[in-house]
């Protein structure tokens, strides 16, 4: 039987720093991440359409009256080749709408320009085969998981996806799968897939979830090696995949990525920049926090996700909180019952600290079990999941201490008992 102990408590011990020595500044140049990183968290430009047609302006409602117009002279002789995802553009309803909106919107509402983008993305998704690549095994199973994949939503219901290339500065990895351009077609073609795979699960219609949330790992990127690669992703999805994605995560960001970004910037609209967040090494967890909750978020980024876990069902929610410097959290699970196994899983992003996990019975006389001795915990180390079984009544206390340190940081952890089958 599975059971939610009582209440738990918090208890933080603070040290001074008195005693710490005083951090050297570092010289900085403020540049193109720092920009739009104050920017991401002070004054978020970008705001998501909510496809209510009756919330339009009049001037944005006479420009998709003027597109439906449009569409259906082009496509009078073959109405049925004005499709995507299934839905037919002409049919006059809801899901319609959202889509020639989201073209409208990518053009900001010039009609000639949407229909152009609309024509030439229905025109390349039938050379492409962009409604049936589903269906296709295209060989990448060892980039599954890896390289780009949808895992979880944040919290306002996106889907989300998940791309690193770290595994690219592997020089056979990159041959394997880069080596020529037949090579990089396929790939490209996967990385549809991908996306295709996280479009399948959007609402389509007015006030539900009709974009994704993507993540971009770009710890170890090999930046030469992947220009190309990179250049033809971000051209085909912002030219074919218009307002699909709500906001984008940089993670890791290195401090080339100013270079990097100069590179793909000629390829970007405004509206696409405004929904940038940049997240630099060692903040992937803070930043990741904020939008999506620890549960749902891989180990590898300060969650408590595993791959093991997605045949399981819906995770089950984690508590977060958050460490100050010099603070030390005790994390007290109480009601216990005897025979009865706690399992738990718990996270610090950027650990950094001390870690440890005790039972403290609850009979006098009885002696305190060091389930976990305390460990110093490293900063890429992934969530603790470990579990106990107690022979008598009492309490489970998992203490972080991070008392050595002046950052504050997020955490996150949960937890089940089990009670014992016999009595």
């Amino acid at each position: 039987m599975d059971t939610a102990s009582s209440p738990l408590s918090l208890q933080n011990q603070k040290t001074s720093f008195q005693d710490l020595p005083e951090a050297s500044p570092k010289p900085y140049k403020k540049g193109f991440v720092a920009t739009l990183m104050g920017g991401a968290s002070t004054n978020p430009s970008f705001k998501e359409d909510n496809y209510f047609v009756s919330l339009l302006r009049s001037s944005e409602k006479k420009a998709l009256q003027e597109l439906k117009e449009k569409l259906k002279a082009s496509f009078d002789d073959s109405p049925s080749d004005a499709s995507m995802w299934g839905i037919p553009l002409l049919g006059g309803d809801d899901k319609a709408d959202v889509i020639l909106l989201k073209f409208l919107r990518a053009r900001d509402f010039r009609v000639g320009d949407a229909l152009h983008m609309l024509v030439k993305c229905l025109a390349w998704r039938k050379e492409f085969g962009a409604d049936t690549i589903l269906e296709e095994d295209l060989g990448f199973k060892e980039l599954e998981g890896v390289i780009a994949y949808m895992q979880g939503y944040d919290k306002e219901g996106h889907p989300v996806c998940y791309n690193a290339y770290g595994m690219f500065k592997d020089k056979e990895m990159y041959e394997r799968v880069f080596g020529d351009e037949e090579k990089l077609k396929k790939f490209l073609r996967w990385r549809v897939q991908v996306l295709e795979r996280g479009i399948k699960v959007l609402h389509f219609k007015p006030g539900g979830v009709n974009s994704l949330i993507q993540v971009t790992d770009l710890k170890d990127m090999p930046k030469r090696e992947l220009r190309v690669a990179s250049n033809q992703i971000l051209s085909l999805f912002q030219d074919n995949y218009p307002e699909m994605v709500a906001r984008k995560i940089f993670i890791n960001v290195p401090w080339y990525f100013s270079m990097l970004y100069s590179m793909f910037s000629p390829f970007l609209t405004q509206r696409t920049k405004s929904k940038f967040v940049i997240s630099k090494e060692g903040n992937a967890a803070e930043t990741l926090y904020k939008f999506i909750r620890p549960e749902d978020i891989p180990v590898q980024y300060g969650g408590l996700k595993r791959p093991s876990d997605l045949p399981n069902g819906p995770p089950k929610p984690a508590s977060e909180f958050t460490i100050k410097g010099g603070e030390k959290v005790n994390i007290q699970i109480e009601g216990i019952e005897a025979g009865a196994t706690i399992t738990w899983d718990i996270v610090v992003g950027g650990w950094d600290l001390e870690y440890s996990a005790e039972f403290v019975p609850n009979a006098e006389g009885s002696y305190t079990i060091a389930v976990e001795k305390p460990r110093k915990m490293g900063a890429s180390d992934e969530a603790i999941h470990n579990s106990f079984t107690s022979k008598e009544s009492g309490k489970m206390v998992l203490s972080v201490d991070n008392t050595a340190s002046r950052r504050k940081k997020v955490a996150a952890y949960r937890y089940v008992v089990r009670k014992s089958s016999t009595i």
